[in-house]
């Protein structure tokens, strides 16, 4: 064996060196001292580590950043609290199918069963990665050092490869440290770093664009899975050629733009009755990329948002677990939706030259967004103070350029938006929707700001989730990020205690004391910004609003502004099954007006 064979490093400078191969340019985490020889190591490398006040911005963080550059993010945790800490963000990236890969620290190989410091061993010895069971893809706890590179190349396919999502790479802090040679590394440099996906054949193709073309009210219905395979060209070729009105589910928003004269919006408890009523009456439905949750389609109710069985149902999706999951499928189809929409764009094209055109339809969708811009149009001009979320939403929407990112969180700052607010660049909002963490937009906007540092990022949060962690300010003043967090503040837990006042008539538990227009001993989100080093700004008129947006984009500072906001509901024509738990038998709207 030659001398650079016998050349060793240690694993901690191995595992950066890896990272540095696949083009890794940032690494979220926070120290601890089982990772610390990581750190050492990368701080002679190019790859910068974002550290954080606490391991769930890190997580969220990481989580945006992947949605952004559409490649696995990398999350460097402590053993124990590090990692439970870390855990929400890392489930709520696995509930919304992102790539991500953790490498986590955890107690010396030699001191397993010995209950060291902060090990967990209530029922098992050497057991922590087992904390993430429940919601990675694979966790591996890794017991030699010379099967580090295997499981790391291993650890960033499955993370990307099929319907994606974080996995856990569990490193005693001793094996960090060890020296080896550098083969088991070199073994896997000549593999490859991105898996091929799959695709359909022209027979099914040809299948599903007959059944499309001979069907009188087709829909097509896109979830996430289009933005996950960056498909929303294909996806937009495919619907204007075959005259398809497109609904989408609240992942599935931005998929194309929301102005699109197809496009019908999104589904089910916060709905328009266009959209749902158009699900409702259709013939055939052309679903790709979604899972058909529950919110999107009000609990899966019959009327409400989807009739099947009756609608007939094709589904393409890259997991098999999810083709008729919720509803019988007449023709499922496991693929990638840009691999498969590039073969139905061109199927179709052989068999329909001349596409499909629906002037009528389309004048439909074009008449019901000027009706209801036109009914919406009292609430988001008001001058009422506290805001009215309406204004809120249209003021920020005539601020922004047309491919800001926008972070949303839980309530009306994610309701209402995938409602009332257009996307008009594909990709351009990032929703915690499977796991609906509240608490997910503010370190969202960092992950993103990094990945597109270009771009103007805003987080819309209200106030219950900018509480959460707002030590994340502290990391976008050191790295001098100019992202704008707009705190919808209305005081409250808005959306439980607008639940809770409408079925049991009191808000005990979901209010804060005082009110939006004059919080009692709340806090001032202005001044916790000030402090963190940031720009921070409460507003006190609604005509504040828009210059305040306006300066701080220009300013290109780290800015919250407090917008002190009316608790409306959002309006919806879906359903919610704890509705009926609540209140059973009874007519009892989410909300109290």
């Amino acid at each position: 064996m030659d001398g650079a064979k016998l050349e060793g490093k240690t694993v901690a400078e191995h595992i950066v060196d890896f990272l540095e191969r696949r083009e890794v340019k940032h690494v979220f985490g926070l120290c601890g001292h089982t990772n610390i020889a990581v750190l050492a190591a990368l701080a002679e490398s190019p790859i910068d580590f974002v550290t954080v006040r606490h391991e769930q911005i890190a997580s969220h963080a990481a989580d945006a950043y992947a949605r952004v550059t559409g490649t696995a993010s990398v999350v460097l945790s402590h053993l124990s609290p590090g990692l439970t800490n870390c855990a929400t963000g890392v489930a709520n990236a696995a509930l919304d199918c992102i790539p991500m890969v953790v490498i986590a620290g955890d107690i010396p190989t030699h001191y397993y069963g010995k209950h060291p410091h902060q090990e967990v061993n209530l029922h098992a010895d050497a057991a922590q990665w087992e904390i993430y069971r429940p919601f990675v893809k694979r966790a591996w706890r890794v017991d030699r050092a010379d099967l580090m590179a295997e499981i790391l190349e291993k650890a960033f396919h499955l993370a990307e490869s099929g319907q994606p999502g974080p996995v856990l790479v569990n490193v005693p802090m001793d094996i960090f440290s060890e020296v080896i040679p550098l083969d088991s590394f070199d073994r896997i440099r000549d593999n490859t770093r991105a898996l091929k996906k799959p695709s359909i054949d022209d027979e099914t193709a040809r299948e599903i664009i007959e059944a499309l073309a001979q069907a009188d009210n087709p829909v097509a219905y896109v979830g996430g899975g289009i933005l996950l395979a960056q498909a929303s060209e294909e996806l937009r070729e495919f619907v204007e050629h075959m005259g398809l009105p497109v609904a989408h589910s609240l992942m599935g928003k931005g998929a194309l733009r929301d102005d699109h004269p197809l496009v019908l919006g999104m589904t089910g408890f916060w709905g328009t009755e266009l959209v749902n009523q158009s699900c409702l009456n259709a013939d055939y439905i052309f679903a790709v990329g979604t899972r058909f949750k529950e919110a999107d389609c009000s609990s899966w109710y019959p009327g409400y948002t989807f009739n099947i069985p009756g609608s007939k149902v094709i589904h393409i999706d890259i997991e098999p677990q999810e083709i008729g999951r919720n509803y019988p499928t007449e023709i499922g189809v496991v693929a990638d939706a840009k691999a498969a929409l590039r073969v139905l764009n061109r199927v179709a094209r052989e068999m329909y030259p001349d596409g499909f055109k629906r002037p009528a339809l389309e004048q439909k969708i074009a008449d019901f967004r000027t009706d209801f811009k036109a009914r919406n149009v009292e609430m988001a001009t008001s001058s009422a103070f506290p805001m009215m979320p309406e204004r809120i939403l249209a003021d920020t929407r005539k601020a922004l350029p047309e491919d800001a990112i926008i972070t949303t969180d839980v309530g009306w700052n994610k309701n209402g938006v995938g409602q009332q607010f257009d996307i008009l660049t594909p990709g351009s909002i990032l929703t915690p929707g499977g796991f609906a963490t509240m608490g997910f937009g503010p370190p969202g906007a960092i992950g993103a700001k990094l990945a597109a540092p270009d771009r103007v990022v805003i987080s819309l949060v209200g106030d219950g989730g900018f509480g959460q962690n707002p030590s994340m300010l502290a990391t976008a003043v050191e790295l001098d990020l100019g992202i704008i967090w707009l705190v919808m503040n209305n005081n409250a837990f808005g959306t439980i205690a607008g639940l809770q006042k409408a079925h049991y008539g009191l808000t005990y538990g979901t209010t804060f004391p005082g009110s939006a227009a004059a919080p009692a001993n709340g806090p001032g989100y202005a001044d916790i910004a000030r402090a963190y080093g940031a720009e921070g700004h409460r507003l006190s008129a609604a005509d504040e609003l828009l210059p305040a947006l306006e300066a701080a984009i220009a300013s290109g500072k780290p800015t919250v502004l407090d917008v002190p906001m009316i608790n409306n509901p959002t309006p919806t024509t879906g359903h919610w099954n704890i509705l009926d738990i609540y209140s059973p038998d009874k007519d009892v709207s989410h909300v109290a007006t």
